[in-house]
C-alpha cells in the first residue's frame, strides 16, 4: 500500500514512525494476541460447523469428543485474547505518541523563536495534537490489522487445506482479493479525499481558536457574525469531504463482502463434488462455512489503508516542521555559557539595538537599556511601536537587528537557553494557563515549588483570599486557559508564576491589559514593587504597559514613538514617571485622559 504514496509521504513516515520509539516486543505481543484472537473466533466457527454436522448424524455423545469443551475454550478465549491484545496494542500506541511528542517539543524547544511563532496558533494544535494522534493510530488502526490479518489468513488457509487442498487454496485467493485489492482499488481516492480533509480541519481549528479567544473583540466589531459564517462554512465542506471520504471505504467492505461470498460459493463447489468422491459430509460444513469467519481478518484492511493516508499527511506535517525547526537550529550560531552569576546578580544591557521578527523589517532602533536586580523600569508606547518585539529579543528569543545586546557578557540570542532562562523570565500577554491543578500550572515556572512556596507567592501576588475560597486549595484543577478565573485573577496567577521562576530578572507584556482601570493599575503597581528585595533576593523587573497612571514606583519610563513620516520606533522620551509627567506636555495629557475615565 506504500506504493500508493508519495516518495516525501513514505519518507515522512518512516521517520515519524522511528521518533514513536516502538517497543518491538510490545508490538509482537500485540500482533500474537491479536492473531490469536482471531485464530480462535476462526476456529470456533470450524468447531461448531463440525460438531453441528455430526451431531445430525446422530452419533453417540462420545463421538463428539472434545468438541463440546472445545467450542467453550474457543468463545472464552475470543474474548480474554481480544482484550489483551486491545489493552497491549494500545499501550504500545500510547508510549509511541508520549515518545514523538517528547521529541517534537525537543527539537523546537531548541530551534529558533520564529519556527513555531510564524505558524497559526491553530496549526501548531494540530500538529503536536491530532497529527501525532494519527501516527500513533498507525499501530493500533493500519499496521497492527495488517500484520494480523497476513498471519491468520496464512494459517487458515494453510488449515483448510489439509481437509481440502482446492479449498485452501480458493479461500485463499478470495483472501488476497479482498485484503490486497479492495484496499488497492480504493486508497487512490481515499488519499486525495483525506488530505484535503487534514488541510480543512486545520483551518477549523485555527478558525475556532480564534472565535474563542477573540470572542469579545469581534463581537465590539461586528465581525463576529462573519467569523461565525466562515467556521459553518468550514465545517459543511469538512463533512462533504468526510463524505467522499468514506466512499473508498465502503467500496472496500463491498469488495470485502463479495469476496466472502465467492469463497462460500468455491468451498461448496469443490466440497460437493470431494463428498461424491467419498469425502466425510462432515467437512462440507466446516469448507463453506470457515470462510464466513476468515473475512473479519480482511475486513479491517480497508479502514487500515485510509488509516495509513491519514497517517503519511499527518507524518508529512510533523517532519516540515522538525526539518524547518533543525534547519534554523543548524543555522543559529552554537550556544555559549554564560559566566557564574555574580553577588550583584545578572546585568542585561543594550545599546543601540534594532529589534525586528526575521525577514521582517525593523520595528524599533536605537535602545539603550540596562536591567540589573532591583531595578524598575516600564516601556509603554503605542499599539505597533515593536514594544512586545523589543521585550522577546532582550529575553533572547528573537535575533537582534542591529546594535549590542548582551546578558552578563553575551548575547542572549546565542546563550545557552537553561543558562539565559536562569537569569531573565519572560511572561507573554497570552501566556497560557493548563488544565491542571494551581500548584502545577506554577511548577511551570519551577518545577521543585512546594505548596508552601506555592502559598507565598499566591498571596504575594494578591491571591490569598482567592486560594482560601479555592474547594481544593491548590489541588483545584483549572480550565484550559483559565476560562473559570477573572481577567484579575489570570493575570495574577501568571505574577505568582513568574515570581515561582529562579530568574532574577523579569521581563512582562502588557500585565495589565483587558482589565478594569482600577485593578490594572494595582496589578501593574504590585508588578513593580516585586522587584523589592524578598527573601534575601531582588528581582529587576521589566514590563511594557498601556497604562501610565500606576508607573509611580518605576525607576524610569521609557516612551517609545515611531516618527510620523514612518519608519522604525525610538525612544522618545525617558525618566521618572513623575518627571515626565511634569515636563512633557503629552505624556501629561495622557495621563490625564487615563485619570478622567477612571
Amino acid at each position: 500500500m506504500n506504493a500508493f504514496l508519495s516518495a516525501t509521504e513514505r519518507r515522512a513516515l518512516r521517520r515519524a514512525v522511528h521518533l514513536l520509539d516502538l517497543d518491538q516486543t510490545r508490538f509482537i505481543g500485540s500482533v500474537a494476541t491479536g492473531a490469536l484472537g482471531l485464530g480462535s473466533a476462526i476456529g470456533l466457527s470450524a468447531v461448531a460447523a463440525w460438531m453441528i454436522a455430526r451431531a445430525c448424524q446422530v452419533p453417540d455423545v462420545v463421538a463428539l469428543g472434545v468438541a463440546p469443551v472445545a467450542v467453550r475454550l474457543l468463545g472464552i478465549s475470543r474474548s480474554v485474547l481480544r482484550y489483551c491484545e486491545r489493552l497491549l496494542s494500545h499501550d504500545t500506541a500510547l508510549r509511541g505518541m508520549t515518545s514523538l511528542r517528547t521529541h517534537l517539543y525537543e527539537i523546537l524547544s531548541a530551534s529558533r523563536t520564529d519556527t513555531v511563532a510564524g505558524l497559526h496558533r491553530g496549526d501548531v494544535l494540530a500538529r503536536v495534537g491530532a497529527d501525532v494522534d494519527a501516527v500513533g493510530d498507525l499501530v493500533v488502526r493500519c499496521y497492527l490489522p495488517m500484520a494480523v490479518a497476513a498471519a491468520v489468513c496464512t494459517i487458515t488457509s494453510a488449515a483448510l487445506a489439509l481437509v481440502h487442498p482446492l479449498a485452501g487454496l480458493a479461500l485463499a485467493a478470495c483472501l488476497l482479493l479482498a485484503g490486497i485489492i479492495g484496499p488497492l482499488v480504493t486508497i487512490r481516492a481515499a488519499r486525495a479525499a483525506e488530505l484535503a480533509r487534514q488541510e480543512q480541519a486545520t483551518d477549523l481549528s485555527a478558525t475556532v481558536l480564534t472565535t474563542l479567544e477573540g470572542g469579545s473583540e469581534l463581537r465590539v466589531s461586528a465581525r463576529l457574525p462573519r467569523v461565525m459564517d466562515d467556521l459553518a462554512a468550514l465545517e459543511t465542506h469538512l463533512a462533504s469531504t468526510r463524505d467522499r471520504g468514506a466512499r473508498p471505504a465502503a467500496a472496500a467492505a463491498a469488495v470485502d463482502v463479495a469476496a466472502m461470498g465467492l469463497a462460500v460459493v468455491a468451498g461448496l463447489l469443490i466440497g460437493v463434488p470431494a463428498v461424491a468422491g467419498g469425502m466425510d459430509p462432515v467437512w462440507l460444513a466446516v469448507i463453506a462455512l470457515v470462510p464466513l469467519a476468515a473475512f473479519e481478518a480482511t475486513s479491517a484492511l480497508g479502514p487500515a489503508s485510509l488509516q495509513l493516508v491519514a497517517s503519511a499527511g499527518a507524518a508529512t506535517r510533523i517532519v516540515d516542521l522538525i526539518d524547518r525547526a533543525e534547519a534554523s537550529r543548524a543555522d543559529a550560531p552554537s550556544p555559549r555559557p554564560l559566566p557564574p552569576i555574580t553577588e550583584g546578580g545578572p546585568r542585561l544591557r543594550a545599546r543601540a539595538l534594532a529589534v525586528g521578527w526575521p525577514n521582517g523589517p525593523v520595528v524599533a532602533d536605537g535602545i539603550d537599556l540596562d536591567l540589573a536586580p532591583g531595578d524598575r523600569r516600564a516601556i509603554v508606547g503605542p499599539s505597533g511601536a515593536g514594544k512586545t518585539t523589543l521585550l522577546l529579543t532582550l529575553a533572547g528569543l528573537l535575533e537582534p537587528k542591529g546594535g549590542e545586546l548582551t546578558l552578563d557578557g553575551v548575547s542572549p540570542w546565542t546563550a545557552r537557553r537553561a543558562d539565559a532562562a536562569r537569569r531573565i523570565t519572560l511572561t507573554a500577554e497570552d501566556a497560557h494557563i493548563f488544565a491542571t491543578t494551581v500548584l502545577e500550572n506554577l511548577r511551570v515556572a519551577d518545577g521543585a515549588l512546594t505548596p508552601a512556596q506555592a502559598r507565598v507567592l499566591l498571596k504575594r501576588a494578591g491571591l490569598d483570599d482567592w486560594l482560601a475560597g479555592l474547594p481544593l486549595g491548590l489541588d483545584t484543577p483549572l480550565a484550559s486557559d483559565a476560562t473559570t478565573l477573572s481577567g484579575g485573577e489570570r493575570r495574577r496567577l501568571l505574577l505568582a508564576r513568574a515570581l515561582a521562576a529562579p530568574a532574577p530578572l523579569m521581563v512582562l507584556d502588557e500585565p495589565g491589559e483587558h482589565l478594569e482601570p482600577a485593578t490594572a493599575d494595582q496589578l501593574v503597581a504590585d508588578l513593580l514593587h516585586a522587584g523589592d528585595e524578598s527573601e534575601g533576593r531582588a528581582r529587576g523587573v521589566l514590563l511594557v504597559t498601556h497604562r501610565l497612571s500606576a508607573l509611580g514606583g518605576a525607576d524610569e519610563v521609557l516612551v517609545l514613538e515611531a516618527p510620523e513620516s514612518g519608519g522604525p520606533a525610538t525612544i522618545a522620551r525617558r525618566g521618572a514617571h513623575i518627571r515626565l509627567a511634569a515636563r512633557n506636555e503629552s505624556y501629561r495629557w495622557s495621563l490625564e485622559q487615563e485619570t478622567r475615565l477612571r
